[in-house]
Order: structure tokens, then sequence, then C-alpha cells
């Protein structure tokens, strides 16, 4: 499968934006008590493009791997596991397909080197699973921008 080429992204004055560290971050909400609650799974500090998009991949299969174990596994006691409804949508699968789906990647990859977030968020009846991805450079620079002010009176 052949990719669209994508163009460069560059500033205003010619330079090309470089994002070469990004903090990568898996967390799992639900609802405790009435209120939605984050549980995070992990947290990764990726040195390059390609270790976070590694990173994501591997993360989403370690996700699908333990919401969808195999039954024939002799940690589980027999019938510890059941099948759920064919209608409950299905996590796992769609966490696979997405870590194999190369024209995903490629997107996720575009959009971290040009600077933006990436969420992946796939939800079934009681948890939301994310996958989120930024560029360190990018948080840096959104910090030094002056904040604007704009007088009241």
């Amino acid at each position: 499968m052949e990719s669209e080429a994508r163009p460069a992204i560059e500033t205003r004055d010619g330079g090309v934006i470089v994002h070469d560290e990004f903090l990568c971050h898996v967390t799992a909400y639900g609802t405790c008590g009435g209120q939605r609650v984050g549980v995070p799974l992990g947290t990764y500090r990726a040195p390059t493009l390609a270790l976070a998009l590694w990173w994501l991949r591997d993360r989403a299969v370690w996700m699908a791997d333990r919401l969808d174990p195999q039954p024939e596994n002799p940690r589980f006691p027999r019938g510890a596991l059941v099948p759920v409804a064919d209608t409950a949508p299905d996590v796992p699968k769609a966490l696979r397909t997405w870590a194999r789906d190369v024209g995903h990647q490629e997107q996720v990859a575009y959009e971290l080197a040009a600077g933006r977030l990436v969420q992946i968020a796939i939800s079934d009846e009681t948890t939301e699973y994310e996958l989120l991805a930024e560029s360190v450079d990018a948080l840096r620079m959104q910090r030094t921008v002056p904040a604007l002010v704009v007088p009241v009176a």
C-alpha cells in the first residue's frame, strides 16, 4: 500500500519544525462514586518519533492482551472467563487493529512531527482506554508564548 506524500512542516521563515522528543501516556477512564476517574497505565518519554510510535503500538497490544486473554491459559481457573455479548464493543480487537494499521501509524507520525497532540480513545460500556502522545518541544513552546493581555477598562 502506497501512502501519499506529506508536506514538510515549515515555519513562516522557511525553517523546518523538528519535534524529536515525545511524552506518551496510556490511561483508563471509568466512573467511581459518580465521578470520572483516570487510572494511569503507563508513561514513556520517547527520545525519537519512531520509539514513540513503537511504544504506543506496544501498549495498545499490551492492553488488548489483558482485556482479551485466551481462556485456555492455565493461569485462569475453568469458568473464570466468559464470552461477552456479540453486541458489546470489542475494545481488544479495535486496539489490535489500530496497532497494525500502517495508514493510522503514518497519520499519527505526521501529527506528532507537526507538534500536535495525538489521542486515540476506544470505549466499551464501562471504560475508555486512551493512548496519548505529544511533543515535548511543543509543550515547551506553549509555555514560552507570552500570554495575551487585554485591558479590562
